[in-house]
Protein backbone atom coordinates (compact mmCIF):
# COMPACT_ATOMS: atom_id res chain seq x y z
CA UNK A 1 0.00 0.00 0.00
CA UNK A 2 1.14 3.61 -0.76
CA UNK A 3 1.57 6.30 1.94
CA UNK A 4 -1.59 8.21 1.91
CA UNK A 5 -1.17 11.62 1.16
CA UNK A 6 -1.86 14.85 3.30
CA UNK A 7 -4.05 16.83 1.51
CA UNK A 8 -4.01 19.69 3.57
CA UNK A 9 -0.57 20.17 3.61
CA UNK A 10 0.07 20.19 0.43
CA UNK A 11 -2.44 22.80 0.12
CA UNK A 12 -0.74 25.05 3.00
CA UNK A 13 2.54 24.66 1.23
CA UNK A 14 0.91 25.36 -1.99
CA UNK A 15 -0.14 28.92 -0.62
CA UNK A 16 -4.32 27.32 -1.25
CA UNK A 17 -6.60 28.73 1.49
CA UNK A 18 -8.35 26.26 3.28
CA UNK A 19 -11.66 26.72 5.71
CA UNK A 20 -12.55 24.73 8.28
CA UNK A 21 -14.83 24.06 11.09
CA UNK A 22 -14.23 23.53 14.97
CA UNK A 23 -15.44 20.29 15.82
CA UNK A 24 -15.98 19.74 20.09
CA UNK A 25 -18.28 17.30 19.47
CA UNK A 26 -16.53 14.19 20.04
CA UNK A 27 -18.29 10.98 17.76
CA UNK A 28 -18.07 9.40 14.54
CA UNK A 29 -21.69 9.95 13.71
CA UNK A 30 -22.06 14.13 13.94
CA UNK A 31 -18.10 14.06 12.35
CA UNK A 32 -19.40 11.78 9.52
CA UNK A 33 -22.23 14.18 8.99
CA UNK A 34 -20.08 17.32 8.72
CA UNK A 35 -17.64 15.99 6.91
CA UNK A 36 -19.63 16.16 3.68
CA UNK A 37 -21.03 19.91 4.43
CA UNK A 38 -17.93 21.47 2.17
CA UNK A 39 -15.05 22.16 4.43
CA UNK A 40 -11.61 21.99 3.51
CA UNK A 41 -10.75 20.72 7.19
CA UNK A 42 -12.10 19.78 10.56
CA UNK A 43 -10.43 19.97 13.78
CA UNK A 44 -11.14 17.48 16.28
CA UNK A 45 -10.33 19.14 19.24
CA UNK A 46 -9.50 17.25 22.78
CA UNK A 47 -7.87 20.35 24.44
CA UNK A 48 -11.29 22.12 25.07
CA UNK A 49 -13.77 19.24 24.64
CA UNK A 50 -14.18 15.45 26.64
CA UNK A 51 -12.76 14.06 23.39
CA UNK A 52 -9.62 11.93 23.63
CA UNK A 53 -7.90 9.29 21.78
CA UNK A 54 -10.55 6.95 21.94
CA UNK A 55 -13.32 8.96 20.23
CA UNK A 56 -10.89 10.69 17.98
CA UNK A 57 -10.23 7.55 16.07
CA UNK A 58 -14.13 6.87 14.94
CA UNK A 59 -13.77 10.23 14.39
CA UNK A 60 -10.97 9.84 11.70
CA UNK A 61 -12.78 6.81 10.40
CA UNK A 62 -15.92 8.61 9.36
CA UNK A 63 -13.97 11.72 8.44
CA UNK A 64 -11.61 8.92 5.70
CA UNK A 65 -14.84 8.68 3.00
CA UNK A 66 -15.09 12.46 2.77
CA UNK A 67 -12.91 14.90 0.82
CA UNK A 68 -11.70 16.47 4.02
CA UNK A 69 -9.24 16.94 6.44
CA UNK A 70 -9.20 16.13 9.89
CA UNK A 71 -6.96 17.87 12.00
CA UNK A 72 -6.18 17.31 15.33
CA UNK A 73 -5.70 19.19 18.16
CA UNK A 74 -4.05 17.19 21.32
CA UNK A 75 -4.56 18.31 25.01
CA UNK A 76 -1.24 19.22 25.43
CA UNK A 77 2.42 19.70 23.49
CA UNK A 78 2.77 15.83 24.72
CA UNK A 79 5.18 13.33 23.21
CA UNK A 80 2.43 10.58 24.60
CA UNK A 81 -0.23 11.90 23.27
CA UNK A 82 1.32 12.72 20.16
CA UNK A 83 2.24 9.20 19.68
CA UNK A 84 -0.66 7.84 20.31
CA UNK A 85 -2.81 10.17 17.98
CA UNK A 86 -0.31 9.59 14.99
CA UNK A 87 -0.50 6.07 15.50
CA UNK A 88 -4.24 6.25 15.25
CA UNK A 89 -3.88 7.73 11.72
CA UNK A 90 -3.88 11.55 12.27
CA UNK A 91 -1.81 13.44 9.89
CA UNK A 92 -2.19 16.28 10.80
CA UNK A 93 -1.92 17.88 14.18
CA UNK A 94 -1.94 21.21 15.89
CA UNK A 95 -0.22 21.63 18.92
CA UNK A 96 -1.47 24.16 21.96
CA UNK A 97 0.24 26.53 24.15
CA UNK A 98 3.94 26.44 22.04
CA UNK A 99 5.57 29.92 23.57
CA UNK A 100 8.86 29.02 22.00
CA UNK A 101 11.64 27.41 19.33
CA UNK A 102 12.31 25.27 21.65
CA UNK A 103 8.88 23.80 22.75
CA UNK A 104 7.96 23.77 18.84
CA UNK A 105 11.28 21.94 18.48
CA UNK A 106 10.30 19.17 21.08
CA UNK A 107 6.84 19.07 18.95
CA UNK A 108 8.69 18.02 15.80
CA UNK A 109 10.96 15.17 17.52
CA UNK A 110 7.70 13.86 18.80
CA UNK A 111 6.27 13.48 15.42
CA UNK A 112 9.45 12.00 13.86
CA UNK A 113 10.99 8.99 14.47
CA UNK A 114 14.04 8.19 15.21
CA UNK A 115 17.02 9.02 14.89
CA UNK A 116 15.70 12.50 13.62
CA UNK A 117 12.88 12.37 16.72
CA UNK A 118 11.45 10.22 19.54
CA UNK A 119 8.29 8.88 18.21
CA UNK A 120 7.98 5.61 19.27
CA UNK A 121 8.24 3.02 17.07
CA UNK A 122 4.96 0.12 16.46
CA UNK A 123 4.38 -1.97 13.53
CA UNK A 124 0.64 -2.63 13.52
CA UNK A 125 -0.49 0.96 13.50
CA UNK A 126 -3.84 2.64 11.48
CA UNK A 127 -1.14 4.71 10.30
CA UNK A 128 0.84 2.19 8.65
CA UNK A 129 -2.22 0.70 7.46
CA UNK A 130 -1.62 -2.36 9.76
CA UNK A 131 1.96 -2.94 8.63
CA UNK A 132 1.23 -2.51 4.36
CA UNK A 133 2.51 0.65 3.66
CA UNK A 134 6.27 0.02 2.96
CA UNK A 135 8.95 1.94 4.68
CA UNK A 136 6.02 3.58 6.35
CA UNK A 137 8.77 4.78 9.65
CA UNK A 138 11.08 6.07 6.98
CA UNK A 139 8.47 8.20 5.29
CA UNK A 140 6.32 9.16 7.40
CA UNK A 141 7.05 12.35 8.10
CA UNK A 142 7.14 13.22 4.48
CA UNK A 143 2.93 13.14 4.73
CA UNK A 144 2.63 14.75 8.49
CA UNK A 145 2.12 18.13 9.09
CA UNK A 146 2.49 20.03 11.78
CA UNK A 147 0.97 23.57 13.18
CA UNK A 148 1.90 25.11 16.22
CA UNK A 149 -0.35 27.31 18.38
CA UNK A 150 0.79 30.98 19.46
CA UNK A 151 -1.44 32.22 22.11
CA UNK A 152 0.16 34.29 24.19
CA UNK A 153 2.26 37.56 24.70
CA UNK A 154 5.38 35.48 25.10
CA UNK A 155 5.24 33.46 21.95
CA UNK A 156 4.15 36.71 20.05
CA UNK A 157 7.48 37.62 20.98
CA UNK A 158 8.79 34.60 19.89
CA UNK A 159 7.19 34.20 16.36
CA UNK A 160 10.12 34.08 14.36
CA UNK A 161 12.06 31.86 16.53
CA UNK A 162 9.61 29.86 16.41
CA UNK A 163 8.82 30.07 12.67
CA UNK A 164 12.31 29.28 11.35
CA UNK A 165 11.89 25.60 13.44
CA UNK A 166 12.14 22.90 10.59
CA UNK A 167 9.58 21.04 10.97
CA UNK A 168 7.08 23.50 11.76
CA UNK A 169 4.76 23.83 8.59
CA UNK A 170 2.50 26.58 10.09
CA UNK A 171 1.23 28.66 12.99
CA UNK A 172 -2.00 29.41 14.33
CA UNK A 173 -3.02 32.72 16.34
CA UNK A 174 -5.13 31.70 19.31
CA UNK A 175 -7.43 34.38 19.94
CA UNK A 176 -9.31 33.17 23.33
CA UNK A 177 -5.90 32.78 25.47
CA UNK A 178 -4.11 35.51 23.37
CA UNK A 179 -6.82 37.81 24.82
CA UNK A 180 -6.24 36.66 28.17
CA UNK A 181 -2.48 36.76 28.33
CA UNK A 182 -2.85 40.96 26.65
CA UNK A 183 -5.08 41.71 29.79
CA UNK A 184 -8.51 41.00 27.97
CA UNK A 185 -10.19 38.25 28.89
CA UNK A 186 -13.03 37.03 26.46
CA UNK A 187 -12.82 40.10 24.66
CA UNK A 188 -11.79 38.71 21.69
CA UNK A 189 -12.31 42.20 19.83
CA UNK A 190 -10.72 44.80 22.05
CA UNK A 191 -8.44 46.55 19.71
CA UNK A 192 -5.48 45.65 21.49
CA UNK A 193 -6.17 41.89 20.51
CA UNK A 194 -7.45 42.57 16.95
CA UNK A 195 -3.88 44.76 16.46
CA UNK A 196 -1.67 41.72 18.03
CA UNK A 197 -3.73 39.23 15.71
CA UNK A 198 -3.17 40.91 12.64
CA UNK A 199 0.17 41.77 13.07
CA UNK A 200 0.75 38.22 14.13
CA UNK A 201 -0.66 37.21 10.77
CA UNK A 202 1.87 39.70 8.59
CA UNK A 203 4.54 38.22 10.41
CA UNK A 204 4.23 34.58 10.15
CA UNK A 205 3.51 35.10 6.41
CA UNK A 206 6.87 37.47 5.94
CA UNK A 207 8.86 34.57 7.85
CA UNK A 208 7.36 32.40 5.16
CA UNK A 209 4.97 30.18 6.96
CA UNK A 210 1.24 29.25 6.62
CA UNK A 211 -0.80 31.52 9.15
CA UNK A 212 -3.98 30.01 10.58
CA UNK A 213 -6.87 31.32 12.80
CA UNK A 214 -10.34 30.29 14.64
CA UNK A 215 -13.20 33.18 14.48
CA UNK A 216 -16.92 33.18 14.63
CA UNK A 217 -17.01 36.57 12.56
CA UNK A 218 -17.35 36.45 8.98
CA UNK A 219 -16.13 39.46 8.46
CA UNK A 220 -13.01 39.10 10.84
CA UNK A 221 -12.60 35.58 8.70
CA UNK A 222 -12.08 37.63 5.28
CA UNK A 223 -9.86 39.96 6.99
CA UNK A 224 -7.36 37.54 8.07
CA UNK A 225 -7.77 35.40 4.57
CA UNK A 226 -6.97 39.32 3.06
CA UNK A 227 -4.17 39.48 5.74
CA UNK A 228 -2.86 36.11 4.70
CA UNK A 229 -3.89 33.22 7.00
CA UNK A 230 -4.24 30.10 4.77
CA UNK A 231 -6.13 27.94 7.29
CA UNK A 232 -9.10 29.33 8.67
CA UNK A 233 -11.61 28.17 10.83
CA UNK A 234 -15.25 30.13 10.29
CA UNK A 235 -16.95 28.22 12.69
CA UNK A 236 -17.48 25.73 15.56
CA UNK A 237 -19.56 22.64 15.56
CA UNK A 238 -21.05 23.45 18.99
CA UNK A 239 -22.03 27.20 18.69
CA UNK A 240 -23.91 26.34 15.25
CA UNK A 241 -25.92 23.90 17.25
CA UNK A 242 -26.34 26.39 20.41
CA UNK A 243 -27.38 29.22 18.23
CA UNK A 244 -29.64 27.20 16.18
CA UNK A 245 -31.05 25.36 18.81
CA UNK A 246 -31.87 28.74 20.32
CA UNK A 247 -32.93 30.84 17.48
CA UNK A 248 -36.34 27.83 17.22
CA UNK A 249 -36.84 27.72 20.54
CA UNK A 250 -37.15 32.06 20.36
CA UNK A 251 -39.52 31.69 17.25
CA UNK A 252 -42.08 29.98 19.73
CA UNK A 253 -41.25 31.05 23.33
CA UNK A 254 -39.83 34.74 22.93
CA UNK A 255 -37.55 36.26 25.64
Amino acid sequence: MNLPENAFKRAILAGRQQVGLWCMLPGGFVTEALAGAGFDWLLLDTEHSPADVLTVLPQLQAAAAYDVSPVVRPASNDPVLIKRLLDCGAQSLLIPYVQSAEEAAAAVAAMRYPPAGIRGVAGLTRASRFGRVEGYARRAEEELCLLVQVETRASLDAIEAIAAVEGVDGIFIGPGDLSASLGHPGELFHPEVIAAIEDAIRRVRSAGKAAGILTYDITFARRCMELGTLFTAVGADLSILLRGVEGLAGEFKPG
